[in-house]
This record gives structure tokens, sequence and C-alpha cells, in this order.
């Protein structure tokens, strides 16, 4: 009762109490700002962690790595060179931006998109999509590394991390990209080959939302990797799946479903889309450097290698 008093001999109209506790709190963070700030951040632990051999990071592709889809780029390069018409890059092209629009999977719109890829492939050798594939990198994918994404991949290798792509785009599209940017490999869609030519058919499914959990999953048993202590980060919510089995998700490049789900789970966010600063929830503080350093290293480094 004497602590309500206090509170009810001193009654002030809501407006002048709004004003004095602005003021109040303005002079506080003038005088927290002009003291020398404490290390809230010595507390948290480092990450990467520098020597931890049980952890690894997964790096979705499409718009988290690479602007766009890189089986659409892909497409762009075979079309360059006469592998098919312009009718069906027009319709490739559209299968694509429809599906990244929609962000949704329908089975019979998925199952199109499938049959003109591998239509594309059937009946080439390997080798020569692997060899081609390479030229295509220079032509329509060096430029379209995000680099503060690969900053973020350097940092896992710089601690001594295994650091894989996890796409549904061809795996040898993937293994291409992946060893081009320094990473330790890359799990992706195979097509199915027989004496070094494709056949048109899949080897299971398409390495898309759990099936990339499950490719992650299968990978940590192999490696004897933790997967509490490893990261993955993507733009998709059909990654949740993949995102969902790690210690450390980020979500890069988020589209709306995959926002609204990482901010209700307080899981790390980056974007590299535009020069704003991107919403950020729990990121270590050095991590947060790295991204800056690291993206200006990387984007030389990725200029110096085109030069």
């Amino acid at each position: 009762m004497v602590a309500l008093g206090w509170f009810t001999r001193r009654r002030q109209p809501a407006t002048e109490r709004s004003v004095l506790a602005g003021e109040a709190s303005a002079e506080a963070a003038r005088k927290s700002s002009a003291e020398t700030p404490l290390p809230q951040t010595a507390a948290e632990p480092e990450f990467p962690v520098v020597g931890d051999e049980q952890a690894a990071a997964f790096f979705d592709l499409d718009n988290t790595v690479m602007q766009g889809a890189a089986l659409f780029h892909f497409g762009r390069g075979l079309y360059k060179r006469h592998f098919f018409r312009k009718r069906e890059l027009a319709r490739f092209a559209w299968q694509q931006t429809w599906f990244r629009m929609a962000g949704v999977e329908d089975p019979a719109h998925m199952e199109d998109v499938r049959s003109s890829a591998l239509s594309i492939v059937k009946g080439h050798r390997v080798a020569e999509l692997m060899s081609i594939g390479e030229e295509i990198y220079d032509e329509y994918m060096a430029d379209r590394i995000w680099p503060g994404t690969r900053a973020l991949a350097q940092a896992h290798l710089d601690a001594g991390q295994r650091v894989w792509l996890v796409t549904a785009a061809p795996v040898e599209t993937a293994t291409i990209i992946a060893r081009r940017l320094g990473l330790t490999g890359a799990l992706g869609t195979v097509a199915e080959s027989v004496g070094g030519v494709y056949t048109g058919k899949l080897v299971g499914e398409p390495l898309h939302g759990p099936a990339k959990a499950e490719a992650v999953r299968a990978l940590a048993a192999a490696e004897k990797l933790d997967l509490n202590r490893c990261a993955a980060y993507s733009d998709s919510s059909n990654d949740i799946p993949m995102l969902s089995i790690v210690g450390h998700p980020y979500a890069v490049n988020p589209d709306g479903g995959l926002r609204k789900h990482a901010r209700e789970r307080g899981w790390r966010l980056r974007d590299y889309r535009t020069g704003r600063k991107a919403a950020r929830i729990g990121i270590p503080a050095a991590a947060g450097v790295g991204a800056v350093a690291g993206g200006t290293a990387a984007a030389v480094a990725l200029h110096r290698r085109r030069r």
C-alpha cells in the first residue's frame, strides 16, 4: 500500500508522464553511449567453432548462394550451344519463373519441369555435360554469386569445417559450382546414366524439400558429423525440414514463409538482396563483422579469378 500511495500521490496527466519517460530514456541512452560499452558479446561462443571436426555447413544454392536458379542458367548455356530450340527455352523459363513466384509445389507442374530438364540431356554423355557446365559457370553463374553468402561459407572453411551445397539442381552442376567456390562438395539431384550416357530418368526423386533433409542426415552419418553443431542456410520455406535438423539454421534472402518461420523460432536472418541492413535475430557479432569484411574479400577474389 505504501508503494501504491507513492504512485497515486504524484498522479500526472498521461501525456506529461509520457514526455518525462521519453526524456529519461533519451538521457539514459546518451549516458550509456558515452560510456565504454560492456563486452556483451564476450560471453557468446565463437561461431563457426574453429577446429570442430564434427561440425559442417550446408548451403542451399538457388537464391541463397547464387542469384536465380542454377538449372535455368544451365539451360541458357545449353540453348546457346543449340541443344534445343527457342520455343523449348521459353517453356523452360516459364516453368522456372512460375515455380519461383508461386512458392508452392504442384505435383503435375513439378513433373513437367523434371521431364523438360531430363529430355534436354537424354542421350548426351555425362563427360560432355560436365565440360560444358564449366563453361556455363563462367558465362552465366560466376557473376551471380552473393558475396555475403560466399563469405559465410568461407568462414566455415577458415574454421576448418566442411561446406556442402545441397540443391535440387543436377549433382554435376552443383559439383562444378562447389569446386569453383572452393567448397567441400555438393548434394544434388542424380540423373540416371548408363555407360556414361544420360537415360532421361532420375535416380529416386529431385533433391527438394524433405529429400534435402534426408540427404543431409545420410551425409552426416557417413561423415560422423553432429547435426546439433552444424549450420544450414537457405532462402526457401521449402527447406525448413533441412534447416530444422541442424543446431544453427540461417534464413538467407528468405521468402515470406521462411522469414515468418525464422522470426517465430529466433533463427538467424541475413538478406543480401539490397543495400539495407537485414533484420537480425541472434547473430553473433563476430559473424556479422566477418560477413562484411569477408564479403568484400570474396568479391575481390571472384573478380580476380574471372580476369
